[in-house]
């Protein structure tokens, strides 16, 4: 069983050296390439003032994260979700930069890049020379856009999720032959966080009888067509 986290963040600026802080942090489980349904989504208190600028792109006000909790409470929530699992982020660098800033903060061990897959990265390979933000790769893998009215991490998370499938090959891009249950999907409780524990997927037994018929004509077919055959008593 593979299991991948789309991770995206949205803060109040672009730089943490210049005291912008995360204020919004979403992730979304994938099981062989599947959405489970399960997903950790919460809002951070910044303790700073939300720019106009970043104001602009998600809507996301300094009065509106006033009363939500600081990452300190939320670190251990967040690190529990994503586990040692592989990280999928578009533009990593920039979340990545943010997510370890805080980190070393609190004194935890920050996140290896060695784990991280850059969706943008495969995108510029397989399309060189493309526009490649999630809208442009959204459009050219027709996946639905209505609900994107700005940027948010956990509309933006969902949509990496069906970029990254698509990148890869769509959902059925390997030869796996073991069914993953898809769990539907659930409405996003903003404001809090939900984490919901990992579970195996279920598979049906897959077993076929062999009639008496099928037996004698197998045989038949073999006695007549392979006189001299070595494989078969």
């Amino acid at each position: 069983m593979l299991r991948e986290i789309c991770l995206d963040i949205e803060t109040t600026g672009l730089d943490p050296k210049d005291g912008h802080k995360i204020i919004e942090i979403a992730c979304v489980e994938l099981v062989n390439k599947v959405k489970t349904g399960k997903f950790f989504h919460s809002f951070v208190n910044p303790r700073r003032e939300v720019p106009q600028d970043a104001f602009k792109i998600h809507g996301i006000s300094t009065e509106f994260l006033k009363d939500k909790p600081i990452f300190d409470l939320v670190v251990d929530k967040f690190l529990a979700f994503i586990g040692d699992d592989i990280l999928v982020i578009h533009n990593a660098p920039f979340d990545t930069k943010f997510l370890n800033f805080e980190l070393n903060i609190l004194g935890r061990k920050t996140l290896d890049m060695s784990r991280v897959v850059d969706s943008l990265v495969i995108a510029r390979k397989k399309f060189p020379g493309a526009q490649n933000s999630l809208d442009a790769l959204c459009k050219r893998f027709n996946i639905d856009l209505s609900k994107r009215d700005k940027h948010g991490a956990l509309i933006d998370t969902e949509l990496l999720c069906d970029i990254y499938i698509e990148l890869m090959g769509g959902a059925q891009g390997g030869f796996g032959f073991e069914p993953i249950k898809k769990v539907p999907q659930k409405n996003p409780i903003y404001n809090e966080v939900l984490i919901q524990k990992n579970t195996k997927p279920i598979v049906p037994s897959r077993h076929f009888e062999i009639t008496p018929e099928e037996q004698n004509n197998h045989r038949e077919f073999i006695t007549k067509n392979f006189k001299t055959n070595f494989w078969y008593n």
